[in-house]
């Protein structure tokens, strides 16, 4: 397949409410339409994960972030313009996602990735997608598509080539928490 091949192959999953399995900037993921509901708790099912803990979701850049949380603390802009490693931001309230991938105080995990094959998709797709570690939880995540296992590969509806994820770190991201005052807690170095 062409790369425009896959990259509509994609957004036509996606856009169907289908669930996608993709290189991030990090890991290997499990993505859909972090807006539509049925999508995720699809998700939740093909990773067999209790709904209560929140997923990871992706955005283009700050324009996205804005239209999908109520407030951006000042402290965030700041790390994301001087972080240089995957980071993703938890903020303190989400808004226009779909519910269960906030957590349940409405805090919602976005991350800005910087990997080509993520910028077009989010570009393309207009919306927010959910990206959380593409295997059974509790089980290593996956650094490379060989290492996704088949029980996974079998349950998504549309499966992105190993050759896109030339610029993964093979690494999850580092996760801060920000607070409206400035606070910040590191979850995950």
């Amino acid at each position: 397949m062409k790369d425009e091949e896959v990259i509509q192959g994609a957004l036509e999953v996606l856009r169907k409410g289908g669930v996608i399995l993709y290189p991030t900037d990090t890991i290997w993921g499990l993505g859909c339409d972090a807006t539509n509901e049925k999508a995720v708790a699809r998700v939740y099912e093909i990773k067999k994960r209790c709904e209560a803990k929140a997923l990871v979701v992706l955005a283009e850049n700050l324009d996205m972030v804005a239209r999908y949380v109520k407030e951006i603390p000042p402290i965030a802009i700041d790390l994301i313009e001087v972080n240089d490693v995957p980071m993703t931001i938890i903020y303190p309230e989400g808004q226009g996602l779909a519910p269960n991938v906030m957590a349940e105080d409405s805090s919602v995990g976005i991350r800005i990735p910087s990997h080509e094959f993520c910028q077009t998709l989010l570009h393309k797709f207009r919306k927010p997608l959910v990206s959380t570690s593409a295997n059974i939880s509790g089980e290593p995540s996956a650094k490379m598509l060989q290492d996704v296992s088949d029980e996974i590969r079998s349950a998504v509806d549309f499966v992105v080539p190993g050759r896109f994820a030339k610029d993964s770190t093979g690494k999850a991201s580092q996760i801060l928490k920000v607070g409206l005052r400035g606070e910040i807690e590191i979850i995950r170095k």
